[in-house]
């Protein structure tokens, strides 16, 4: 168990998953009380909220629609169904996003990320995030205390200050973006500062490439990744496996085509789509935006919980053609007209100067009927006119684009 924050990581699969979706039916419940969640989920029976594929009819929320709706309907849009009292703090986010803070310890679900990571009772942590209108920083104090570590709340910036805070209190760990963390090693190298306390590391907000994570290694510090949002707290965390991230316990992650709700085949990648068990400010299948793929097998480190590739990018590949906005969800209204086709994916080029669409689709049945029917279609769903090309199953790539823009390779 010393590896592990608690058994709950290492149960096995079929145990977790009957424990959430126990708790599924609650839940919906208990959120529907929010006048938003009402609106959103009408007609839903919670009762019958007990299988993955019930869960899969619910409708998406979109993140990138929550900025609208909370300026429309101040100040959470109705998604609340407890009073503002009863949270702790009030935060900001990029869009801009206002999220509540439950009045719990750890909140956001770090803690175990934390443990994964190597932080432990006892240990100083320069916690760099920020502490200012938005919940990054607290998000990993919060998990950190409920640790027993002790907590230098330094936020962003600041270099000269955070090297003295570095040499007189010496903290063990830091957490972060990895390009702070470099940009704190680099200036205490060129001032010949000492940093050298520093071994460990959670990073988080800012991509986290094969050559930074080999510098970081190379300077004597063991960094951990953190998927998180403001909205849900830790989504899922690297382990010292190094195979992907660990989702995390108590959210319910499903991998969607982007532009639907649609859950993938397991290993394809798509949209991530979160349902947070959290009663005082439930998620339900909330769309992140965010591309990536589930993991097949277990991971050697021993938690049993699913595995997600980390972050592959952005599902949202709405680009104009003509002038005309073309969007995934056309693309996948396309597929639902025409169930003979598998993966789909939009080519947009310039073609004598003007703008041109090319429907790649992979089929087994492959025919100048099929191909007329999918370019009507085409044209009727995104009033463009495009060439359809088939190919065969399993051919084209699997990086979760259903819209690849290549006007500007050309």
């Amino acid at each position: 168990m010393a590896d592990h924050y608690d058994q709950l990581e290492t149960r096995e699969p079929a145990a977790r998953e009957r424990d959430l979706l126990m708790r599924l039916p609650a839940l919906v419940a208990g959120a529907m009380k929010a006048p938003a969640w009402a609106a959103h989920l009408a007609g839903v029976d919670a009762k019958s909220m007990t299988s993955r594929a019930a869960l899969a009819k619910l409708p998406v929320l979109r993140k990138s629609e929550l900025p609208g709706m909370q300026k429309n309907d101040p100040p959470f849009a109705g998604f609340l169904s407890h009073p503002i009292s009863d949270f702790g703090r009030l935060f900001t986010s990029p869009g801009p996003i206002y999220e509540p803070e439950a009045a719990t310890a750890d909140p956001w679900r770090s803690a175990r990320s934390l443990f994964a990571a190597g932080f432990r009772a006892g240990d100083i942590v320069l916690n760099t995030f920020s502490y200012h209108l938005v919940p990054g920083g607290f998000i990993l104090d919060s998990g950190a205390r409920s640790l027993g570590c002790v907590v230098i709340p330094a936020g962003p910036g600041n270099t000269e200050q955070q090297l003295d805070l570095i040499e007189h209190l010496k903290p063990v760990a830091y957490t972060g973006t990895p390009d702070f963390l470099k940009i704190l090693l680099d200036a205490a190298k060129v001032a010949g500062r000492d940093a050298s306390s520093i071994k460990k590391a959670l990073v988080s907000g800012a991509a986290f490439p094969p050559s930074l994570q080999a510098e970081i290694k190379a300077r004597g510090i063991d960094a951990y990744q953190s998927y998180a949002t403001a909205d849900l707290g830790v989504i899922a965390y690297e382990t010292a496996a190094r195979e992907g991230l660990v989702v995390s316990e108590d959210v319910l992650v499903e991998i969607v085509r982007p532009g639907t709700g649609d859950p993938v085949p397991e290993g394809d990648v798509g949209e991530a789509v979160v349902t947070s068990f959290n009663p005082q400010h439930p998620w339900i299948r909330l769309a992140l935006g965010d591309l990536t793929a589930v993991l097949l097998g277990r991971s050697p480190c021993g938690r049993s919980n699913m595995r997600i590739a980390g972050w592959m990018g952005r599902a949202d590949q709405t680009t104009k053609v003509k002038g005309m906005f073309v969007r995934p969800e056309q693309i996948a209204e396309i597929a639902k007209r025409h169930p003979e086709l598998k993966r789909l994916r939009l080519v947009v080029t310039r073609e004598g100067e003007q703008d041109a669409m090319t429907l790649r689709a992979e089929t087994a049945k492959a025919d100048a009927a099929l191909a007329g029917d999918v370019a009507a279609s085409l044209q009727t769903i995104t009033k463009l006119k495009g060439k359809v090309e088939f190919a065969v199953l399993g051919s084209l790539p699997n990086d979760g684009k259903v819209i690849s823009d290549e006007r500007a390779a050309k």
